[in-house]
């Protein structure tokens, strides 16, 4: 009996470890999600987080098709989708050390086999936090793995590759938390009006100043 009860419990527990594990996960994701899109509507401020610059040339304007959270592609992601022609100069937004490129991706398209052949760069800050550089054109990264990059640095070129419907660039950042799971996160950006949050379906011009 008392062996019996024994199981009953640790099963229990169990249980309920699974429970609040996926719970937990659950509610802190809500928590972020919401978070970040006070952030973008400008309903809260956050003048202490690091302050990117645009991922294009400076002086140079293109419309934000997707932001976070956009209904199209990016209903679960905290990322940005910049339109532009193949072929556009992308700048380092921010600092670090080159951790991965592919650039021989030659195929792109609304179907998932073609996320394969997407191009990118993907850099990591001093902070430890990493940005990515998606859909660039083949042959299009001017960066090796291991190199040091400067704000506001030629990088790359724009260009149509992997899982995409037209010409743009996919820009996003994350963390590790402290389980070491992939965490996207929000950037703020230094733009030729102000300092914000990007919103989706509007122009931005490019201002490398702090």
């Amino acid at each position: 009996m008392k062996r019996i009860t024994l199981c009953i419990l640790l099963l229990t527990g169990i249980i309920m470890f699974v429970f609040l594990s996926f719970t937990g996960c659950s509610l802190n994701k809500e928590v972020q999600n919401s978070r970040a899109k006070l952030l973008q509507k400008g309903k809260i401020t956050e003048d202490t987080s690091y302050l990117y610059w645009l991922p294009y040339e400076n002086g140079t304007s293109h419309l934000l098709v997707q932001a976070y959270y956009s209904r199209l592609t990016h209903k679960n992601r905290i990322a940005l989708d910049f339109k532009m022609k193949k072929g556009t100069k992308i700048c380092a937004a921010r600092g670090g050390v080159v951790m991965r490129t592919k650039e021989d991706g030659n195929k792109g398209g609304l179907k998932g086999g073609y996320r394969q052949y997407a191009n990118y760069i993907v850099i990591q800050h001093d902070d430890g936090s990493r940005a990515g550089y998606w859909h660039l054109k083949q042959n299009g990264v001017f960066v090796n793995v291991g190199d040091t990059v400067k704000k506001g640095q030629v990088i790359g070129l724009s260009g149509n590759t992997g899982y995409t419907a037209f010409p743009h660039l996919h820009f996003v950042v994350w963390r590790f938390d402290e389980n070491g799971q992939w965490q996207q996160v929000p950037a703020r950006f230094q733009t030729s009006k102000k300092k914000r949050y990007l919103r989706p379906m509007r122009f931005f011009r490019s201002k490398h100043s702090n």
